[in-house]
């Protein structure tokens, strides 16, 4: 994205939860709020009038959920990034939410910052997760989190070398390279050469494929 400020829709059937959320964006002069909805459908109306960057929606709405919302928004508009907003932060929602082709994930009892920088992410081509699901992802490509992995998700996790899932975990958390390269004590450059080699092995060329791939390798319930 080229343009200085990032065009958001938000929709949400709370009308002080949505009178939140806009008050945040109101607040911040990168963010541009071109529409509110209450509902998925309205939210798809919007995203066909204003061509907005991001779509903030809420996971549960009446008459049209927001995965819902998000995988008609997907077909119809596949450069646009969404988010997902819930009070849940089960692995199963994310899955669900990674399917219907979001971007980002996060609770609504986020701070303003938080939001903030989820979009932000979202917008550049990243994605986003709550601390709570990130720490999921990094049990699972740990090999730490409960339950049975497929066995071809096994297979495949055994070609990687411990650093490679290192930066997996980094990239599925929605971290950017420069801040995995920090946490690692790694060069950028290091960790892009690491990304793109495990990319070749799982043969996965997006994050969100590659998050799916990795709360599927958790085998969680």
């Amino acid at each position: 994205m080229t343009e200085s400020r990032i065009r958001i829709v938000v929709a949400d059937d709370h009308a002080l939860v949505r009178a939140g959320i806009t008050g945040v964006l109101d607040a911040t002069p990168e963010f541009d709020l071109v529409g509110e909805a209450a509902t998925g459908r309205e939210a798809i109306e919007l995203v066909a009038r204003h061509d907005p960057h991001v779509a903030v929606l809420d996971i549960s709405m009446p008459g049209m959920s927001g995965l819902e919302a998000a995988a008609r928004l997907r077909r119809g508009h596949p450069a646009l990034r969404i988010l997902i907003l819930s009070v849940h932060d089960h692995s199963e929602y994310v899955m669900e939410s990674i399917r219907a082709g979001a971007n980002g994930y996060l609770r609504k009892d986020a701070e303003p910052r938080e939001l903030r920088d989820a979009i932000r992410a979202v917008a550049r081509g990243d994605a986003y997760y709550s601390p709570a699901v990130a720490k999921q992802l990094n049990a699972a490509l740990r090999g730490e989190a409960p339950g049975t992995m497929p066995p071809d998700h096994a297979a495949r996790m055994e070609s990687l070398t411990r650093r490679e899932r290192d930066v997996l975990a980094g990239v599925t958390a929605g971290k950017t390279n420069k801040q995995v390269a920090a946490d690692l004590g790694l060069s950028p450059r290091t960790v892009e050469s690491y990304r793109e080699s495990l990319m070749r092995k799982l043969e996965i060329y997006t994050v969100a494929e590659l998050t799916r791939f990795a709360l599927e390798a958790g085998g969680r319930e």
